[in-house]
């Protein structure tokens, strides 16, 4: 229904679903990228020409449209950057650092590991890992222990796992660490994709967003910084476009977001993330989670039917991502067959290995869904995986 919005579908017969990694681009925002370039390509914040001014405007008017999407309570709350993995390496290194304990899930993309491992930390020793049942779920009494061990941490969870699809309750995790002291980021790459956030609801103090994982273009994304931390918040790089003042003696810097946006930016990234933002609230979240919500179950039901299929985890609290192995299969095999049947997924660790080792695998087979994706795709796959296992079991 939705692929006609989407010039990559009618330009391939590809079979796409490998939205954890990034998702499809609708027209309307590729058009704003070739009209940027086209018709007004100027720098933003500095020349007052008037395409230099509508470069401005039409980037600053993403700010805003952002800022209602997540309901954060001012446009100076919306940070950008180029993505997640630069946002909490800019909460890390900017704020977290001097926190004498981080508290992470065991679902973590590679993103919300490694800044902390440049700090010096590991596991014990300035990090802290929450345990996860064999359901995969988020263990909130050994997250109290560990708060009660340990007072006033930073906390850096994801909110859907981009390996597994298995969603994290926010709202008791925030609400939890904040009752022992503790500052809350979520990761939040895979959220806007799949479903309405509410920053008042989940009272976090960052949230990460990624742009070409909401049907934006690449290259682009922004953090939200809840106000009471911005005054603390320390720029992560200076340069141009963040100076009030300077000689050579000293610097004086603007307020906030600017100070943290140095040098040119992603300018047409951030118009086009504007408006694949307008895209998804002209479709709207119901029916957005209506359809995925079909078309996962579906999914799942006929993945079910496989011979010796492993899942991980129910999809009881889960959207997005389905991951499974076959028994006695190496996944990477899976990937090169069904690619020769023109069915793109993503087979490997998903940059998520610690939960890949404490599984016991090396990576798993990973299905990832999104709203335009439907049950021909669901079945295309499926006729896909039963000739690659035939040919494999020969």
């Amino acid at each position: 229904m939705f692929k006609k919005d989407f010039p990559y579908f009618q330009n391939s017969q590809i079979i796409y679903l490998d939205n954890g990694a990034t998702t499809q681009k609708p027209k309307s925002v590729i058009d704003s990228q070739v009209e940027y370039y086209e018709k007004y390509c100027s720098n933003t914040h500095r020349s007052n020409f008037g395409h230099a001014n509508k470069a401005t405007q039409e980037f600053e008017n993403t700010r805003v449209i952002l800022k209602d999407f997540i309901n954060a309570s001012s446009k100076e709350e919306i940070i950008f950057t180029k993505g997640v993995t630069e946002s909490i390496n800019f909460i890390a290194s900017s704020f977290a650092a001097n926190f004498k304990t981080v508290i992470i899930s065991s679902l973590e993309h590679h993103s919300n590991i490694v800044p902390w491992h440049m700090q010096g930390r590991s596991l014990g020793n300035g990090l802290e890992v929450v345990n996860c049942n064999d359901n995969l779920d988020f263990d909130m009494k050994h997250f109290e222990q560990l708060l009660k061990a340990n007072p006033h941490s930073f906390v850096s969870v994801t909110h859907i796992s981009n390996a597994f699809g298995k969603i994290h309750d926010i709202e008791a995790i925030t609400k939890l660490a904040h009752s022992y002291g503790a500052v809350v980021l979520i990761d939040g790459a895979q959220s806007l994709a799949h479903m309405k956030v509410d920053m008042q609801y989940f009272d976090c103090d960052f949230f990460a967003i990624s742009g070409h994982k909401t049907f934006a273009p690449t290259g682009v994304g922004a953090i939200y910084v809840k106000e009471k931390h911005l005054k603390e918040l320390k720029p992560y790089q200076t340069g141009g476009a963040t100076i009030h003042e300077v000689d050579f003696n000293s610097s004086t810097l603007l307020d906030s977001p600017y100070k943290f946006e140095a040098g040119t930016q992603n300018i047409a990234g951030v118009i086009g993330f504007g408006k694949a933002l307008e895209y998804i609230d002209k479709i709207g979240y119901e029916n957005i989670e209506a359809i995925e919500n079909s078309v996962y179950t579906y999914l799942n039901e006929q993945l079910s039917t496989l011979p010796d299929i492993i899942f991980y985890n129910d999809i009881s609290d889960s959207i997005g991502s389905r991951s499974f192995n076959f028994k006695g299969i190496v996944h990477d095999d899976i990937g090169i067959l069904v690619d020769k049947m023109k069915i793109a997924l993503r087979v490997g660790h998903h940059c998520a290995q610690p939960i890949m080792k404490k599984l016991g695998v090396k990576g798993t087979i990973r299905v990832s869904t999104a709203f335009y994706n439907n049950f021909k795709d669901v079945d295309a796959l499926i006729v896909a995986l039963k000739k690659a296992l035939d040919m494999l079991k020969d």
